[in-house]
């Protein structure tokens, strides 16, 4: 080939690549500017709109059920383009926040009292653990627990309160005993003729509805209505169907107001900022928590005792031939006793795994089939607590697969979904 050939050939390339390189310049562009409309605004929790509920507070004598979750967020450098289209740009959250108990004081508000639910006010203590009544530090305020020696507010509790506010962020999972909580609260509210405003938040597993439905005959503290293991609603809109559908005590109603959440649907995803307790500290754990929760109603590990809560599973009794994977639980945060502490457990490592809209039974079925001791596995009363039926433990004894089971339950989930709908707050 000629010098010229050679030039012409080598122009001929450059050409090229310079309308590559601006075609994917022009694609990234495009791309960004389609991601820059598309970008979904921040969700306002309920607490963080104080315009919205201090005149409800405001002269009167306030009852807050809260934890190390009830917070105001400050949101800052907050820009609209177009809220009529709900178009937004410049969107910073700085992870800063001020307890909702500090927010009312300096507005002048007067907090009575403060009732705290599982894990405690600060939510340092165990899965479980009885907490007893104290007095906050900061504040000088009496903290009553709701998770020792009374899971109910007495009507001596309720006395000098002339309104209550609930705020405490739920991952969506039935056992969860948050809702056993607010049941409580929505109940000694209605008998004491006190009306209950609940601040609502997100569900970070708000995008479905899924799991067996609790019967009545197994109603317990980690389930109280008969509704799936996830159920997908917000507290909010737990509260009204709770009250609609008169599941309280000789179906008496709470005088309930709900403070409405901005910019969030029930196909948001919510990042937690704040695990909502000990054992829950990420998003992976939160999500793997519908499937993985269900191994606290056996002896099987759950990932208490390691840094990887709800993210793993195992127990000396799993076959080791099978599962290469092992860790040993110790003693740590929110775990002193956790199951098997010190003991090597064969299982699975599930904190990389992608996750579903969906809880699945793949892995306590797996962890049935491939136990050396199977008698080892449940806890038969434990495991109907946190599964709402025995049916469920019958079925993976008896080796039905996950797409069987899960056929089993799907006309109980109908019937749920229409009782639910009329209860939904969000899109």
């Amino acid at each position: 080939m000629g010098l010229r050939s050679l030039k012409n050939t080598a122009l001929l390339l450059v050409i090229f690549l310079v309308s590559c390189a601006n075609a994917q310049k022009d694609k990234f562009e495009a791309a960004d500017e389609s991601t820059a409309m598309k970008t979904e605004p921040i969700i306002i929790t309920a607490a963080d709109q104080t315009e919205l509920y201090l005149p409800k507070l405001t002269g009167k004598r306030v009852g807050v059920v809260a934890n190390q979750t009830s917070v105001i967020f400050k949101v800052q450098n907050f820009q609209s383009i177009n809220p009529n289209k709900g178009e937004y740009k410049e969107r910073t959250i700085e992870n800063r926040f001020t307890h909702l108990i500090d927010s009312l004081i300096s507005l002048n508000i007067k907090v009575e009292k403060v009732f705290s639910p599982e894990h405690g006010f600060r939510g340092t203590a165990d899965a479980g653990e009885l907490v007893k009544d104290g007095i906050d530090a900061k504040t000088g305020l009496s903290i009553i627990s709701l998770h020792g020696k009374n899971k109910k507010p007495t009507l001596e509790q309720m006395q000098n309160i002339d309104i209550m506010v609930f705020d405490i962020q739920d991952v969506g999972v039935r056992f969860y005993t948050y809702l056993s909580t607010l049941h409580y609260v929505m109940e000694a509210c209605a008998e004491a003729n006190i009306p209950l405003l609940v601040l609502d938040r997100p569900n970070p597993n708000g995008q479905y509805v899924d799991g067996p439905v609790m019967e009545k005959r197994n109603f317990n503290f980690l389930g109280l209505h008969p509704v799936p293991l996830v159920y997908g609603m917000s507290i909010g809109e737990y509260a009204k169907m709770i009250n609609g559908e008169k599941w309280l005590a000789n179906e008496i109603q709470c005088d309930l107001t709900v403070i409405n959440l901005k910019n969030y649907t029930h196909d948001s995803e919510y990042n937690l900022a704040i695990r909502p307790s000990p054992n829950l500290p990420n998003d992976q754990a939160i999500k793997l928590y519908p499937s993985l929760g269900l191994f606290e109603g056996t002896d099987v590990n759950a990932g208490r005792g390691t840094d990887f809560q709800f993210q793993r599973y195992g127990a000396p009794f799993l076959d080791s031939t099978y599962f290469d994977f092992n860790y040993t639980p110790v003693e740590n945060f929110g775990a002193k006793f956790p199951k098997h502490k010190d003991e090597t457990c064969f299982g699975e490592d599930l904190s990389k795994t992608q996750i579903g809209r969906e809880m699945t039974l793949k892995w306590i079925i797996e962890a049935y089939q491939y136990s050396s001791d199977k008698a080892k596995v449940f806890n038969s009363k434990n495991f109907t607590a946190h599964a709402g039926t025995d049916k469920l433990q019958k079925q993976i004894e008896e080796g039905l697969s996950e797409k069987e089971i899960k056929n089993s339950w799907s006309a109980d989930i109908e019937a749920f979904k229409k009782i639910r709908e009329k209860y939904l707050i969000y899109n």
